[in-house]
């Protein structure tokens, strides 16, 4: 189990340079950026000493080879262009934790995989298959994932998987648990009053097991303090 609390908070995090330590700690978990999008050794290991030294519990947080869009664009590619893709994103996070000597609990997509995985099933097998070549240290590894699509479907036919369902607190939500795409207003969210709001909404619906801030969004030190104080409240 990730954490005590549920849900509780998940945080992108190893996009920047610029990131504040202080988000490892307000963290009950991070997903750390393994080179697809952004990311690179020195900053994995960075983060994963940071996370180690808090009690932190890391993910991984692979995406399309895309650092130019972020990984936020639409990509074709076939399932073992994904698998492969994957694969290296995960070995190379996994030798780093194995330097470091912290686990990775947990995988999630980032960005336009994230969507992908949740719609194509095809796509979002060859992300499962991914995980079950990579130790990452510990005995079983959860994906995190929009809930009711191909990825909850795959992970609860793989063994030895765990699947968690998940918020977001920082990103305007519709009726079915897809996101407000980022070009349209109000898609996200930075006032705190707001983001509140959204959190103990979340929380209340008791469909989610963990909420997510991003480390990259704008006054995100302060958005993830106001969530992790009502998660805690």
């Amino acid at each position: 189990m990730l954490s005590a609390v549920l849900p509780f908070l998940n945080i992108d995090a190893g996009e920047h340079d610029d990131e504040p330590d202080e988000l490892y700690a307000i963290a009950h978990a991070v997903s750390i950026a393994c080179g697809g999008h952004a990311g690179d050794e020195r900053s994995m290991q960075r983060v994963l000493e940071a996370c180690k030294a808090r009690g932190t519990r890391v993910g991984a947080h692979p995406s399309y080879d895309d650092r130019e869009g972020f990984g936020r664009r639409e990509i074709e590619v076939d399932a073992r262009t994904l698998f492969n893709s994957v694969l290296r994103q995960l070995h190379v996070l996994d030798a780093i934790r194995t330097k470091v000597g912290w686990p990775v609990t947990h995988v999630k997509a980032h960005g336009a995989l994230y969507h992908a995985v949740h719609r194509d099933q095809e796509q979002a097998e060859a992300f499962v298959t991914a995980l079950r070549f990579v130790p990452m240290g510990h005995h079983r590894v959860v994906v995190v994932g929009q809930a009711g699509g191909a990825l909850e479907r795959a992970v609860a036919r793989a063994v030895g998987v765990r699947f968690l369902r998940e918020g977001f607190a920082d990103r305007a939500m519709r009726a079915d648990g897809s996101l407000v795409p980022r070009g349209e207003p109000g898609a996200v969210i930075t006032d705190l009053d707001a983001v509140r709001a959204q959190t103990k909404a979340l929380v209340a619906s008791g469909a989610y097991d963990t909420l997510c801030v991003h480390g990259d969004s704008p006054g995100a030190l302060a958005i993830a303090r106001a969530v992790r104080e009502v998660l805690d409240a």
